[in-house]
């Protein structure tokens, strides 16, 4: 039972109030402490939001007028989401910490496959079928997942988290060389000028900046790039002018849902494995923040991503699940108020109800966004690397399970024909390097953990690092 605060002695001018004392999570912060910690979450997290439906859109290859409506709903979704997990309604949803919730890039690969396996005006269509089911998959297992956790150890996981960021690189080299493969001036060295200095740059502002700035170096070198772009001609500006200023998000703008179950069993493992990681991000912050983190505490916030996963598609967004990197700024800062995650929240729907704000996304050239892309996917596959090192990699039968589903995950990549023999459902469940990765972790975890071993291998904790 809390005690009541033991403050200095009341005077006629003070304002403290009286009672028990406020948990650190529950804390309002005054406007001069909250408003920078906000921004902070939102320097941290706006790269990741935005780049789900940029990567997405120029597959699909939507005009500029429809990547500014795939970025405001991107924006849109991530701010209602994490309002609804840090405010939440106690005892159904939302798990009341300073917790960010956004379209996550794990699903980026399968949605590929999905694309390109459908024609031209089915390819969001089937996207977004497969996504809703998704939600209500990960509605209906989420009060029971926390038995499903040993098949989901730091070795599935890691080998996941890996493959998310190697399989997505080709997307920045790409934009790197100019983005458009079928330009005559594909590769040529001016893009790739562009997109080196923009990696320069983000990597002199990590090395020499400090707090704040450091914290939004990628940020600063897409502003840096952009405008190192435009006395070459290499910036184009026109879409600013065509965007509308405030415009909410018009429901299956781009066709109705279209549910192929090829698509839905893809993106239900990608689930399974958001799930986890949403999981371990939730015991992670409970920890950082010093309050208990309990399992219907995890419930109400895989309740959270399954609702937003669900919902989502109807204005244009992605699955929904946890942003590490912002579990990383409270760990940083020490700000534990949920309260400011919540403004940062707010502030992403604002921006989402902002087309013309989507639009300045858009207008970054390709070579920057390449140059910036590399730091960004790159630094996934790097905290695979870093779960994967605490996963007991000194048993060779983890050694292979790792090693086969990284061969796994990378097959498509290596050999994008590889699978055009086999069945349409095949080629979207397969054709993801993620997909084909976590299906072949989790089958060899059962094979090498707990087939035939005495009640299964006992579940390693999730890692909270």
């Amino acid at each position: 039972m809390a005690t009541p605060a033991k403050g200095p002695a009341e005077g006629p001018c003070s304002t403290r109030p009286e009672g028990p004392e406020v948990h650190p999570v529950d804390q309002k912060l005054h406007p001069s402490r909250l408003v920078p910690a906000a921004l902070q979450h939102i320097a941290a997290m706006y790269a990741g939001v935005v780049t789900p439906p940029l990567i997405i859109g120029q597959a699909v290859r939507l005009d500029t007028a429809g990547q500014t409506r795939l970025i405001a709903a991107s924006l849109l979704i991530a701010g209602a989401a994490t309002l609804l997990q840090t405010l939440g309604v106690k005892g159904f949803v939302g798990n009341r910490l300073p917790f960010v919730n956004a379209a996550s890039s794990a699903g980026i690969a399968p949605m590929l496959a999905i694309a390109e396996t459908n024609a031209t005006g089915d390819q969001l269509p089937a996207v977004y079928g497969a996504v809703m089911v998704a939600g209500v998959f990960c509605l209906a297992i989420g009060p029971f997942f926390g038995k499903l956790l040993r098949f989901f150890p730091p070795l599935v996981t890691g080998v996941v988290i890996t493959l998310i960021g190697v399989t997505l690189m080709p997307v920045p080299v790409a934009w790197a060389q100019g983005g458009d493969k079928t330009a005559a001036d594909f590769g040529g060295m001016k893009y790739l000028a562009l997109a080196a200095f923009t990696l320069v740059v983000i990597l002199l502002i990590q090395r020499f900046g400090r707090g704040f700035v450091k914290q939004v170096a990628l940020l600063l070198g897409l502003l840096i790039g952009t405008l190192a772009a435009i006395p070459f001609g290499m910036a184009d500006f026109g879409a600013l002018g065509s965007a509308p200023v405030a415009a909410l998000p018009t429901p299956f703008a781009f066709g109705a849902p279209e549910f192929q179950p090829a698509a839905i069993i893809s993106l239900c493992l990608v689930t399974l494995v958001l799930m986890t990681e949403s999981s371990a991000g939730m015991l992670a912050i409970g920890e950082i923040c010093e309050r208990e983190t309990d399992g219907r505490t995890i419930t109400r916030g895989l309740r959270t991503d399954g609702i937003a996963t669900l919902l989502g598609p109807v204005l244009g967004g992605f699955p929904t699940s946890a942003f590490a990197q912002n579990v990383g700024v409270v760990s940083l800062t020490k700000v534990r108020s949920r309260y400011v995650v919540a403004v940062a929240g707010g502030a992403l729907l604002v921006l989402g109800v902002f087309p013309v704000l989507g639009a300045v996304v858009s207008t970054v050239p390709m070579p920057v966004l390449g140059g910036a892309g590399i730091v960004l996917f790159g630094s996934i596959a790097v905290s695979g690397i870093r779960t994967l090192s605490e996963a007991g990699l000194d048993d060779s039968s983890n050694i292979i399970l790792v090693a086969v589903s990284l061969g796994a995950g990378i097959v498509p990549l290596a050999a994008p024909t590889f699978y055009i023999d086999f069945p349409a459902w095949a080629q979207t469940v397969l054709g993801s390097g993620i997909s084909a990765g976590a299906l072949v972790a989790v089958s060899l975890n059962l094979f090498f953990h707990h087939l035939g071993t005495r009640g299964g291998a006992s579940a390693p904790a999730l890692k909270s690092s």
